[in-house]
């Protein structure tokens, strides 16, 4: 199901959809977020940004990319939180969601490509690519050393550079 048929499923009360919807966009949304916001926040304005597409999913009109127009409902979030919590509205382009159709070819390449990592190296990639986590975080979490984690990390984003060129490692 593309991102427009889960908008149109999202309209009609599809829990499912959001939830399909979140686990595509949530990942470069917070990522960018992050580069504007306070990392405490970045999870508010996410939700929030979900809850008004949960809301508003009937007045997309399927004008452009959806990632576009999440991006156009989150950067309003992010501007209500810092409005909210009195802090300098942040510099974020409505318009600066790069090409569309690149960003969701690479968001399913590297989908992809995480499905081809192990569990363990799925969950430490997942964490410190994604959700942004340090090292030695992801390290505790995990309950492995802090120099085991940076040689992992580094054979991960060898695999996942080879799964993106298309080769092999």
């Amino acid at each position: 199901m593309d991102d427009q048929d889960l908008i149109a499923s999202i309209a009609g009360g599809d829990h499912i959809a959001l939830r399909t919807l979140f686990e595509r966009h949530a990942g470069w949304l917070a990522a960018r977020l992050r580069a504007h916001l306070p990392a405490h926040a970045v999870e508010d304005v996410l939700q929030e940004t979900f809850l008004a597409i949960w809301r508003g999913a009937g007045t997309y009109r399927a004008s452009g990319q959806v990632g576009g127009w999440i991006w156009g409902i989150a950067a309003r979030q992010a501007a209500l939180w810092a409005r909210k919590h009195s802090r300098p509205l942040p510099d974020l382009e409505l318009h600066g969601t790069e090409d569309m159709a690149t960003q969701s070819a690479l968001r399913v390449d590297l989908q992809r490509a995480f499905a081809r990592l192990d569990t363990d190296h799925g969950d430490l990639a997942r964490m410190v690519l994604i959700e942004d986590r340090s090292t030695a975080d992801a390290a505790q979490r995990m309950g492995i050393p802090e120099g085991t984690v940076k040689s992992r990390m580094h054979r991960i984003r060898r695999l996942l550079r080879a799964a993106l060129e298309g080769g092999s490692s």
